[in-house]
């Protein structure tokens, strides 16, 4: 590996090769360039290059090849397992390459590796549309779409990955391979839901669908003495929902500027992918009427809105480690294993979410995709995100004790954009065949060895090529 004055010297040289940005450690925007958004991974990176074009991503990877240099590949900089970067290493940090192109005729939206889900919601909502993402609106599009993609609109259209319809790779070579339903079928496959593991997705085209600006929504909100009754009526309640209705339970101390106190509250919030908010109340009317809310807010809103309404839960700059588990079913076992997590919630800055999956999602075949468990009824999210560390060890200790106590009920497969970061190579190994499961890993790492047989891509929940 090349280091110090050589290293130095060859990246000034790319500078005057690329069209983007080349940022060194002596830089004066270098700190600011490095930061990503989880601070618990905080890393120094020998070279940072910022792309404008295509032919820049060929020079920056021909770079780092030929020098031995890890590679990261940035979109967001929203991984919670910290992937966005590489101690001594070449990070490709796509943050000008942010366009979105809407084909209102044709209902696909083009966007580029550096978009985050507010530009997509931005561009889309202009037109009356809406590509299925997720619920942080800074998160990157790339990273989101690789992993799988689960929001507020999974049971009305699947995730972000299945409504990838094509998407242009570029390998560690600098071959740029489009792939689709008919070209390149099986790394079209692997990239939703593999993650970056195969190269670097220089473009997204994903289906739009009619949605927004205004829509309908709410949040049925409880205190302590109600959980129990309240995740029971939900469990029912939840056993037959049309496909329009999303629903997500979140376990957590709410912000001042909600307004709600200071205590934890058991939140349940849902979003309508129809046009009718009446009969959006008709669906949850029979919630209501078992376990009543302490507080109700139910109104239309904008759609940008409502998917902007948790950022200031998980700014920039926050030290952040999650664990998840699908589950199959909600028995009361596994209720009494989230209250109990729930408890000890306060004064951390922790929380739980459960993702109500099933509908569009739960119909996409098993092996159509590498996401895994498309029978689970539930995903679960145990999230740590706190701001320094000294709430490291109690933050990743109450993630991974709620994790284990659920894991008696939980299901196969584990969601990798809800993971973080457990180092060594065989912990990777053993992650990834939890994740996919072994017939799945078997045709990722198939894949792996055709595209990426080096290992270049690993900066990521790695498929290993052998």
């Amino acid at each position: 590996m090349v280091t110090g004055t050589e290293l130095t010297g060859a990246a000034q040289e790319l500078r005057g090769r690329i069209a983007g940005e080349v940022i060194l450690p002596d830089d004066a925007n270098y700190d600011e360039a490095r930061a990503i958004w989880n601070a618990m991974h905080d890393r120094r990176p020998a070279v940072i290059v910022r792309p404008r074009r295509t032919e820049d991503l060929v020079e920056a990877l021909a770079f780092a090849q030929e020098r031995d240099l890890p590679v990261a590949v940035r979109g967001g900089a929203h991984s919670v397992a910290g992937y966005g970067t590489a101690e001594g290493g070449l990070v490709i940090d796509h943050v000008l390459r942010r366009g979105i192109d809407v084909d209102v005729d044709r209902r696909i939206v083009r966007a580029e590796p550096g978009a985050t889900l507010a530009d997509v919601d931005t561009a889309t909502q202009e037109h009356g549309l809406a590509v299925p993402i997720g619920v942080i609106s800074a998160t990157g599009i790339a990273g989101l779409t690789l992993g799988g993609g689960v929001g507020w609109l999974t049971r009305p259209y699947g995730l972000t990955a299945d409504n990838l319809v094509a998407a242009e790779v570029m390998t560690a070579d600098g071959a740029l391979v489009r792939a689709s339903a008919t070209e390149e079928p099986e790394l079209f496959w692997g990239l939703r839901g593999g993650g970056g593991n195969f190269g670097v997705v220089t473009t997204f085209e994903f289906r739009a669908y009619p949605l927004g600006p205004v829509i309908h929504g709410g949040n049925l909100i409880y205190n302590r003495p109600k959980w129990t009754d309240a995740l029971r009526a939900f469990r029912e309640w939840t056993s037959d929902l049309p496909d329009e209705l999303t629903a997500i339970v979140t376990f957590m101390t709410p912000p001042p500027s909600w307004e709600l106190g200071d205590e934890t509250l058991m939140i349940i919030g849902f979003a309508w992918a129809g046009t009718d908010g009446q009969e959006m109340n008709r669906v949850i009317a029979p919630l209501r009427s078992v376990v009543a809310a302490d507080v109700e807010v139910l109104e239309p809103t904008t759609w940008v809105a409502w998917q902007s309404a948790a950022d200031e839960l998980f700014p920039k700059g926050v030290r952040a480690y999650w664990k998840n588990a699908a589950l199959d079913e909600l028995p009361d076992p596994a209720i009494d294993a989230l209250v109990a997590g729930a408890d000890a919630i306060a004064p951390r800055k922790v929380g739980i979410d459960i993702h109500h999956m099933g509908g569009a999602f739960g119909r996409v075949r098993e092996d159509a995709t590498p996401f895994p468990n498309r029978g689970a009824a539930y995903w679960i999210n145990c999230y740590g995100v706190w701001d320094s560390p000294d709430g490291d060890a109690a933050g990743r200790d109450w993630a991974r004790g709620t994790h284990a106590q659920l894991l008696p009920y939980a299901a196969a497969g584990e969601y990798v954009n809800f993971l973080g970061s457990d180092t060594g190579d065989a912990d990777a190994a053993s992650a990834a065949l939890t994740a996919y499961g072994e017939a799945k890993l078997a045709r990722l790492r198939a894949l792996k060895r055709r595209w990426d047989p080096d290992n270049v891509f690993r900066m990521n929940h790695n498929i290993q090529p052998d």
